[in-house]
């Protein structure tokens, strides 16, 4: 798509705006940098990025636009009566465990995922994607490899990434310091909204699994590294041979809208899915179920991964607390009709997914979320 104009406006820097008076005289620009604000740096970062954003490009982006917002056709998407879906997220403080290990090509992804994960839930496609990047003084490769990631996430996903926000604010932030948030809309036809009203005592309930903690529970993580003085983010994982413990954190969260959306379209059955975020097992699936309902899981019905019972044994965790932090090895629940989980099962696993048949759906006023065995399953 062509980026000549859209992207010098969609990607600009905050507080770089000027009137026209203001524009005259060049001591005005050498002064703005001496405030800490390199207009110079963001223009060059706009330049390296376009091929990043270029390869997100899908049917829907309307191209050759100059003003400061980005257009999307959704008749061009393929959709006759939709409705949007629309979440917004951040990656919390992982943020700094990429800050502190100088690696920042895996941070955007948990971006977008932690987006378009909230919205395939819905049953809904994430159509384009926007950023907010915010640091204390603009380093354009690092920026750079931020948003090549935050490209890469919109591919995994299938959206557009088609704008975004740079901005440099000395004071607010320290000079290595950044922040990222990202915004996504997607669309569902009125028909295929999945909202969980339809799940249904004898229903079957999947999970997926996760690419490690994903973006949650990273403030219990470093306070639990930061306390045991022999592990650093440059030393081997204890629980891992091949990679350093930094490494094995910044895993990127798995993006799962592709093989939930080819399972939605193909298969059907699908009444309910939850993304496991922050809350763990315990407040995100009471989130789709209908009063009286109770997700009954078996926690043998899956491994822990060895990172999760580290973490349990550093930080002295209880069962609840794994349940209610961490994802625990399951990023996505997926609710759906008995008769239907052999054939998601298998189409979710030819897609890449590792799918687990965690339990079933029953009819309980008392409570939402049984999990059985935990003791057992999750022991160190």
């Amino acid at each position: 798509m062509p980026l000549s104009s859209q992207f010098k406006n969609l990607y600009k820097p905050c507080d770089m705006k000027m009137e026209p008076n203001d524009m005259k005289p060049h001591t005005n620009k050498s002064a703005y940098k001496e405030a800490g604000v390199d207009i110079d740096a963001a223009a060059d970062l706009v330049e390296n990025i376009k091929p990043h954003v270029k390869k997100t490009n899908r049917s829907g982006v309307m191209s050759g636009l100059g003003g400061f917002g980005a257009l999307f056709d959704l008749k061009d998407a393929g959709y006759d009566d939709p409705i949007l879906v629309s979440a917004t997220d951040g990656v919390g403080t992982k943020l700094k465990i990429a800050i502190d290990m100088n690696r920042h090509d895996t941070i955007g992804i948990d971006c977008v995922a932690m987006c378009v994960n909230d919205l395939v839930v819905q049953g809904a496609e994430p159509l384009f994607f926007l950023d907010y990047f915010a640091t204390g003084k603009l380093s354009v490769g690092m920026a750079e490899d931020v948003i090549a990631g935050i490209a890469d996430g919109c591919v995994q996903a299938g959206c557009a990434l088609i704008g975004g926000e740079t901005a440099e604010m000395p004071g607010m932030y320290a000079a290595e310091d950044y922040d990222i948030a990202g915004f996504t809309v997607g669309a569902v036809d009125r028909d295929k909204i999945i909202t969980g009203d339809n799940i249904a005592a004898g229903n079957v309930i999947l999970g997926l699994a996760s690419n490690g903690l994903h973006s949650n529970g990273f403030s219990l993580v470093r306070k639990l590294v930061g306390e045991k003085k022999q592990f650093g983010y440059a030393t081997p994982a204890p629980f891992d041979g091949d990679l350093s413990l930094g490494e094995f954190l910044l895993m990127p969260t798995r993006i799962y809208v592709k093989p939930l959306l080819k399972a939605i379209r193909g298969i059907g059955g699908i009444n309910g899915m939850a993304h496991i975020t922050g809350g763990g097992f315990l407040e995100n699936i009471p989130r789709i179920l209908p009063k009286g309902t109770c997700a009954h899981i078996d926690a043998q019905s899956w491994p822990l991964p060895p990172l999760f019972k580290w973490l349990k044994e550093i930080g002295n965790l209880t069962d609840t607390d794994l349940a209610t932090t961490l994802n625990c090895g399951i990023g996505m629940v997926v609710v759906c009709d008995a008769d239907q989980a052999g054939a998601l099962t298998q189409s979710l696993t030819e897609d890449g997914e590792t799918v687990f048949r965690l339990g079933e759906v029953v009819d309980d006023a008392n409570e939402q979320v049984r999990i059985d065995n935990m003791k057992e399953a999750w022991a160190i």
